[in-house]
């Protein structure tokens, strides 16, 4: 790949010359800004190699640069290791930002290129400012990857279906009505409204437009009297169709939008240039008002409604069962039989699918032994796969998609015998999963408050990891999903810094990643639900939707405290009584040994 990389980008660059383009930004998005994307849109992955989910290339006729985030630091820099890249590490001491980065390199009255169906607006307007100076001028119209990627897959148009209200808990109509009333609030006449996640939100329906993510490639846009879906015609049939229409929509060709938005004149358009990408803002009218704030279905979508918090409660246990068996086959069986990642991985995959109401994965399992698992977002393949033995630590992150809803969930598991330092550091995220996990704050913290709570097990060793601790999780939707999450670090781009509310469903998953030897990471996810109100004010609290067992014969209870132990204890006994119920009685047995009481000897 090292050499097809640099190939590639010396057939990006030719075609950059013919047009006089001196840099030109290959994003990770399609046109709705989506954080995984369809086939279609890897645009990225095919010109550098590099296959995690984040990272943005720039090209000038000089250099070739990428950034990543701090997830993908160690995948990045063994991927594109050969090729004339340049590994960017964002966030890190001495490395520009792409702006600052374009702001040295581009000359003087030079031309800056990228597709502007795949570059956000906020983004576009922060080049525009940033270059301004050296009078630099941008051209969006031309997709140059699709000229030099000639077996490019074509752009997903799976079937459409409907969320039946019983998992959704409310009707398209009264969101769309609740909708408009948000609109009236904010004086918007018009609001334009791309991100898929939302739209699937809003109308009760689903796809697979994006693998493991369940939504459909489609826009939209709405005014008090009308409502226009713009959506590939072919995947909607005559039940899907008649449905939409009830719901008063208006069923468009996909790309129509690029005809409609510049016939919008005098209206005063509610849009969020983050999420909207930049040819679409580019072709409204002057004679517009633009009200650039968050969709309000942001926070409707991630407040669930009571329907979808019992329903995500449903989708766990079945969840948990598969989980159960699985961690019960891997104790028992490894070192004694033939076992990579990827097989491991499989096993998991299969026991998920056969759930009942499963509907897939809702990411690409990570499978990660020994140093492998020191990648946060590690993905097996056939190169990379590696035999799980008999000694230390596996990790497993991985989740599946249900009718009542979305898991996410990873267990590092003690496979054999650990090192002093692999049994600490496992310890350590139990610990913290555990006291984030319990505790209890105002209403009014955002997730900025909680993340020391998590981190200070770390932090106090002079430790730490380079992630979030939490994230909003969707109902059938999107395994990350804003504005909800906890960081102690603000990063805009994130969205996830808004005040905690119930209904609220996010991971709780502290990790340590230690590169060349082994990592540790533990997930559950949470929901967000009122404590006591007193003369405080309104307490908060966490409760667990994740029922999966903590693998006892990795920890040193040394390290934890008689609370922490008492945590454990109290989550275990929870996991058998929600679980067992669902398993044989050999399951049961092994359950209730995984389960067992601990206590300091």
């Amino acid at each position: 790949m090292n050499r097809i990389a640099d190939e590639r980008i010396g057939k990006l660059r030719e075609l950059m010359k013919e047009r006089h383009i001196d840099a030109y930004i290959v994003p990770t998005a399609d046109f709705h800004e989506s954080e995984y994307v369809g086939t279609y849109f890897e645009s990225r992955i095919f010109l550098t190699g590099f296959t995690g989910s984040a990272g943005t290339a720039v090209v000038t006729m000089d250099e070739a640069a990428l950034w990543v985030d701090g997830r993908y630091f160690v995948q990045a820099e063994e991927q594109i290791k050969g090729t004339s890249i340049i590994l960017q590490k964002m966030g890190q001491e001495g490395v520009p930002t792409i702006k600052e980065y374009l702001k040295e390199k581009m000359p003087q009255s030079g031309v800056l290129g990228f597709d502007g169906r795949v570059m956000n607006t906020a983004m576009g307007e922060e080049l525009e400012e940033a270059l301004s100076s050296k009078e630099v001028a941008i051209t969006c119209q031309e997709d140059l990857i699709d000229i030099i990627w000639t077996d490019r897959p074509e752009i997903s148009k799976e079937p459409v279906w409907i969320l039946d209200e019983k998992f959704a808990g409310k009707s398209a109509k009264d969101k769309i009505n609740e909708l408009r009333e948000d609109m009236k609030c904010q004086g918007a006449t018009a609001h334009i409204l791309t991100t898929l996640d939302d739209i699937a939100w809003l109308l009760n329906i689903r796809g697979n437009d994006i693998e493991c993510n369940p939504m459909v490639l489609s826009y939209a846009m709405i005014t008090m009297d009308h409502f226009y879906l713009y959506i590939h015609s072919e995947v909607l049939n005559d039940e899907v169709r008649a449905y939409l229409e009830a719901q008063g929509v208006t069923i468009k060709e996909y790309q129509e939008i690029y005809e409609m938005v510049p016939q919008l004149k005098n209206e005063t358009i509610l849009l969020e240039k983050s999420c909207t990408n930049y040819a679409i803002y580019s072709l409204i009218d002057g004679s517009n008002e633009i009200l650039n704030q968050i969709n309000p279905t942001v926070i409707k979508k991630a407040i669930k409604n009571p329907v979808e918090v019992e329903n995500m409660k449903k989708a766990h246990l079945k969840d948990g069962v598969a989980m159960v068996k699985f961690i019960r086959w891997l104790k028992e069986n490894v070192g004694k039989i033939p076992m990579t990642e990827m097989s491991v991985s499989n096993y998991l995959d299969n026991l998920r699918a056969e759930q009942e109401g499963n509907l897939g994965l809702s990411f690409h399992t990570i499978s990660a032994y020994g140093e492998h698992a020191a990648m946060c977002h590690y993905s097996a393949t056939e190169e990379t796969d590696i035999p799980v033995e008999a000694r230390g630590l596996y990790l497993v992150d991985s989740g599946g998609q249900y009718y009542e809803g979305t898991t996410d969930i990873t267990r590092t598991i003690a496979v054999g015998e650990l090192t002093k330092e692999e049994r600490e550091h496992f310890t350590l995220t139990v610990i913290s999963m555990l006291r984030l996990g319990a505790v209890k704050f105002l209403h009014g913290c955002r997730g900025v408050s909680l993340d020391y709570v998590a981190r200070e097990p770390f932090w106090s060793r002079g430790l730490d990891y380079n992630h979030g601790t939490g994230h909003g999780v969707g109902f059938l939707a999107n395994v990350h999903e804003r504005p909800n999450g906890i960081r102690f670090r603000i990063v805009p781009e994130r969205q996830d810094s808004c005040i905690l509310e119930e209904g609220m469903i996010m991971s709780d998953e502290p990790g340590i990643y230690i590169a060349g030897s082994h990592g540790s990471r533990t997930e559950n996810l949470v929901v967000c639900k009122k404590a006591e109100k007193n003369e405080y004010g309104q307490f908060m609290e966490f409760e667990y939707l994740t029922f999966v067992p903590l693998d006892i014969d990795g920890l040193d209870l040394s390290v934890m405290t008689d609370r922490d132990i008492c945590l454990l204890n109290e989550y275990h006994a929870n996991v058998y009584e929600k679980i067992s119920p669902y398993l044989t009685e050999e399951e049961k047995a092994w359950l209730a040994n995984a389960t067992r009481e601990v206590k300091r000897a």
